[in-house]
């Protein structure tokens, strides 16, 4: 066959995929930003639930306080509050008469209040400083809150900073474990001043706390705690053991004699998952009860006296509801389902310390659940049998199209990640698609309906885009090893991972190649910015709160315990294994179109961090715009800035994407 003739194949060919493939458009036209910012701020939000131990009433907050019966759930009370006061953190008093929540005034101090199922209240406390976590001893004397005395901003280095000032790091404010009486209001600071307490247990005959701890800087030292007790009288305090990784969420046994946590390899405070380890109360090791599940515990709690615990757990995207015998390591999957629950969520992005609210017998429970389509309900039922009791969102807009689980091998691993067709997907299109990396490393993109100024998905979506949220080696829901899979190989396997799944998303899709992007924050901007220095794939990028030199950044974070158990040793003691994940080593490769975004307070990623990629990519030519946020932190807290950061994204894909 002639070479012309094979040229004229070869053309009509190309010009019969193109027709069959480019349709007019790939979705309905893309919303106006007006109506997706409507749309986003319509979800109600609800921030937690929680079942009286008799069983018969239920408590939630969504900035009100609502109490009702469970046998009569629409006919709520809500609590009447002092004028721009908001509720939140609601936990019962064992005999289920009252229940204690910090009420927040206008001016942003929270305090311990109690009310009565009838909504008759009392304010406790005159705090000074921030206030959280109320939780009344198990002989209903005393209520116990993690209470911070004039610190100047809300403790974990999430929040915004404070500009240093003098000498650099000798001011710091300990989070302290605070207990008060019901009936006299007076708080008593148990534990030593110079130590930071996270999370804390009651045991169950009220005498004493296990406390996760460390001491000196809490915003900087979540990642070495250690386990301790503190006498509820006297504070004496005893460490118990200091964990080879991470620990988070200590639970004191029905009988009192041990106490179970979870365990594992972690990126942030209250973002956590892991294995259950379980150690005596008296001392000694630590026994892994979990060492061999294929999933990720996200929270636990203790069922009677004896060894059994209950779980929730992320696995491979779908939340389950697990009961472990800790002794004989077998476990029971009571629910499963490819939703997000949780009973107390943290700044309502990620599952809080309580996955799942049960009564004393545990015949009724109470979860928020949701999934990428359905927006937030409080339910409430038997476990795995629950019937929604709200309908405050049952008229919110889509702003996606339909979602898919997607599953893929990479390296011997089966790898999960969700894709999202954009709104008004029209079937066999070619579309646009942007790659959305979630932060951590240890952490997961979850099944939750997007909400709130900060739901990238929902607006990229509704512009018209797939969005591709892959959970790589390093994420969780996969079990510990999974997790611990890119420790000293930052970029390399999860990197790979990504690109798995792209094609594996191009396998449900039909994807634009000329139109694929890529963004993310924190971990998830380190890999943007990593991604672009390995890979010409993505044409246009935006990186928010991202990290361009390992070894900078070493020396300039306000958490660089963290680094370590990632790293294996000190950015001094093996430079280069920093230095091989840094994007800035290898900044000459990168082409790609770049936004980023950061505020002047983060102390997790200091925004020094883009200022050095995006003066990169100005000496280089390459299209580079970077937004610098005052007085925001490593996750941005004024609505102005959040609003303006979404309007940036989408703004600048659409630039450069269509």
């Amino acid at each position: 066959m002639s070479s012309a003739l094979l040229a004229l194949r070869a053309a009509l060919a190309f010009f019969l995929v193109a027709c069959c493939l480019t349709p007019v458009a790939s979705a309905q036209a893309p919303l106006p930003f007006e109506r997706i910012r409507s749309a986003l701020k319509a979800v109600h939000v609800f921030n937690d639930v929680a079942i009286a131990p008799d069983g018969l009433h239920f408590a939630y907050t969504d900035g009100a306080v609502h109490v009702g019966s469970v046998a009569l759930p629409a006919k709520t009370v809500r609590i009447a509050l002092c004028a721009g006061c908001t509720g939140s953190s609601v936990a019962w008093s064992p005999d289920s008469r009252y229940f204690a929540f910090v009420v927040t005034g206008a001016g942003g101090q929270g305090n311990v209040a109690v009310s009565d199922t009838a909504g008759s209240v009392k304010l406790l406390t005159r705090a000074r400083g921030p206030l959280s976590t109320p939780r009344w001893s198990p002989d209903a004397t005393h209520i116990a809150f993690l209470y911070s005395p004039r610190a100047p901003k809300a403790p974990g280095p999430l929040q915004p900073g404070t500009p240093d000032a003098g000498v650099v790091g000798s001011t710091y404010y300990e989070q302290r474990l605070g207990v008060v009486s019901p009936t006299t209001g007076t708080i008593r600071l148990l534990g030593p001043a110079n130590l930071n307490i996270y999370e804390y247990d009651w045991s169950p005959d009220s005498t004493r706390f296990a406390v996760s701890a460390a001491r000196g800087n809490g915003d900087a030292n979540w990642w070495v705690a250690a386990l301790y007790t503190i006498d509820a009288t006297t504070g004496a305090t005893k460490r118990i053991q200091q964990p080879d990784t991470q620990m988070a969420s200590p639970r004191f046994s029905g009988d009192g004699s041990r106490i179970a946590y979870i365990c594992g390899i972690m990126s942030d405070e209250a973002v956590t998952g892991g294995d259950i380890c379980v150690v005596p109360v008296r001392g000694g090791p630590a026994v892994d009860v979990t060492p061999d599940f294929d999933a990720t515990v996200t929270t636990i709690d203790w069922r009677g006296s004896a060894n059994t615990i209950l779980a929730t757990d992320n696995r491979l995207g779908a939340t389950c509801v697990t009961t472990f015998n800790v002794d004989g390591a077998a476990h029971h999957d009571f629910w499963c389902g490819r939703e997000n629950i949780y009973a107390n969520s943290y700044a309502q992005i990620v599952a809080g310390d309580n996955g799942i609210s049960v009564s004393h017998d545990g015949s009724v429970s109470a979860v928020i659940r949701q999934s990428l389509t359905s927006p937030p309900e409080i339910a409430i039922g038997p476990i795995g049998s629950w019937k929604a009791v709200t309908a405050a969102n049952a008229n919110v807009p889509r702003l996606t199209g339909t979602a898919h689980n997607v599953t893929w091998t990479s390296d011997g691993f089966t790898v999960q990640g969700f894709l999202i067709e954009p709104l008004g997907y029209r079937r066999g299109a070619r579309v646009p698609l942007i790659t959305l990396v979630h932060g951590g490393p240890s952490y997961a993109a979850a099944p939750s309906f997007p909400a709130g100024l900060e739901a990238y998905a929902g607006v990229l979506a509704a512009r018209g885009y797939a969005v591709f949220e892959p959970n790589p080696r390093g994420s969780y829901g996969g079990g510990e090893a999974f997790a611990r899979a890119n420790v000293k190989d930052f970029g390399g396997g999860d990197l790979r991972d990504i690109l798995a799944g792209l094609d594996a998303a191009g396998a449900l899709l039909p994807v634009d190649p000329q139109r694929v992007g890529i963004m993310g924050w924190s971990y998830g901007g380190y890999m943007t910015m990593w991604a672009l220095t390995q890979t010409n794939r993505f044409k246009a990028a935006v990186s928010g709160a991202g990290l361009s030199d390992w070894l900078s950044y070493y020396g300039t974070n306000g958490i660089d315990t963290w680094t370590i158990p990632f790293f294996g040793a000190s950015v001094y003691d093996d430079p280069e294994v920093y230095a091989k994940s840094s994007p800035i080593a290898f900044i000459k490769n990168v082409h790609t179109p770049t936004l980023m975004l950061g505020g002047t307070l983060d102390d997790e990623v200091p925004i020094t961090q883009s200022y050095e990629y995006w003066h990169a990519l100005k000496d280089l030519h390459v299209p580079a715009q970077l937004v610098v946020y005052p007085g925001e932190g490593h996750l941005f807290k004024k609505p102005a800035d959040q609003l303006d950061t979404l309007r940036r994204v989408a703004g600048w894909f659409d630039h450069w994407l269509k």
